[in-house]
């Protein structure tokens, strides 16, 4: 009679014991695990905080000219010409001026909101197209999949830079005949950024639409696919609840790796003069000031480091922060 009590009451201790592991976080989720995972991918942390840091500064500078006072808006206002031109570094100006003493840290700032729109809108250009149709082609199979990823192979035939640096020169010369761009500089400048806009998005989600019909096509033969296709659930039903949801992981992990190259080709563009216009600026269109200016007298170096150099440490921390999710996904998906 003792050994029945004896397991009965080892029994009910493994099952206390396991419920106060499971309350105690001891079987974390695998989307806890995950997070775990990157919290520790210390590369990844450091590029986040960055990014944040960065997106604050944009969106906290032109607070701060507005009611910091006169002077300091005087000192620091992006637009505003002033006597101090080339410059250097100082207390007053912490990146320096260029050629007609505008304070190159403001410019800077407000070039990221054009370099950091343009990639945030191809992002999703990339996500909203890509997820769709690569998720249709994969789900559909037999002549639509067939149909639909040959379009993706002859998009991808083209030479991207190619393809939107003629597609803007085309657009932008049948943009200046516009009433409208004729009338207003701001509304041409708008104009043209909404052809980056259409240019990079145009190439951009190609990749998305691959990645995501592979992993539609290993997700549509399993149970509980075949489950909810047996209880008469429709197509789109099926791809918005149950597979979608399981393919976000990879979607975002390749979004954040999408990112830093559309934000490299509308500098470029904007560096060749096919991209953002002046008056307004882009970190491309700043590089391509400073490298204006360099000549063999005198080199206005923080022209040309400065923008470059925030360029390249957005790049590299996107990078980095793409990498880390990725390798939290791996973890998650073990």
């Amino acid at each position: 009679m003792s050994e029945p009590a004896t397991s009965k009451g080892a029994g009910a201790a493994l099952i206390q014991s396991a419920g106060q592991t499971a309350a105690s976080g001891g079987h974390p989720s695998p989307g806890r695990r995950a997070w775990r995972r990157f919290q520790r991918n210390l590369p990844a942390v450091a590029s986040a905080w960055f990014l944040m840091v960065l997106l604050a500064a944009v969106v906290v500078w032109p607070l701060a000219l507005k009611f910091a006072g006169p002077q300091f808006d005087a000192l620091h206002a992006p637009d505003r010409l002033s006597n101090a031109q080339f410059a250097p570094p100082s207390a007053e100006h912490w990146f320096g001026t260029d050629l007609h003493g505008r304070d190159v840290f403001s410019r800077v700032l407000y070039g990221a909101r054009i370099s950091l729109l343009v990639g945030v809108v191809g992002t999703l250009v990339s996500l909203v197209i890509g997820v769709l149709w690569g998720a249709i082609a994969g789900y559909a199979g037999g002549r639509t999949d067939a149909i639909l990823m040959r379009i993706v192979d002859v998009l991808y035939s083209l030479p991207s830079v190619i393809f939107v640096m003629v597609l803007i020169t085309m657009l932008g010369e049948w943009l200046k005949g516009l009433p409208f761009a004729r009338q207003s500089s701001t509304a041409a400048g708008a104009a043209r950024v909404t052809l980056l806009f259409v240019g990079l998005g145009a190439v951009s989600w190609l990749t998305m639409a691959r990645i995501v019909r592979g992993q539609v096509l290993s997700l549509r033969a399993r149970p509980f696919v075949e489950a909810s296709r047996a209880l008469g659930a429709r197509p789109g039903w099926i791809l918005g609840r149950h597979i979608i949801p399981n393919i976000l992981g990879i979607v975002i992990t390749y979004l954040a790796l999408t990112m830093p190259a559309i934000i490299l080709y509308e500098s470029f563009l904007s560096y060749l003069g096919l991209g953002v216009q002046p008056p307004m600026a882009s970190w491309g269109t700043l590089i391509a000031e400073g490298v204006s200016q360099i000549n063999p007298i005198r080199i206005y170096w923080w022209l040309v480091f400065f923008p470059a150099g925030i360029l390249v440490i957005t790049l590299l921390a996107l990078n980095l922060l793409g990498d880390g999710l990725r390798d939290a996904w791996d973890v998650k998906g073990r």
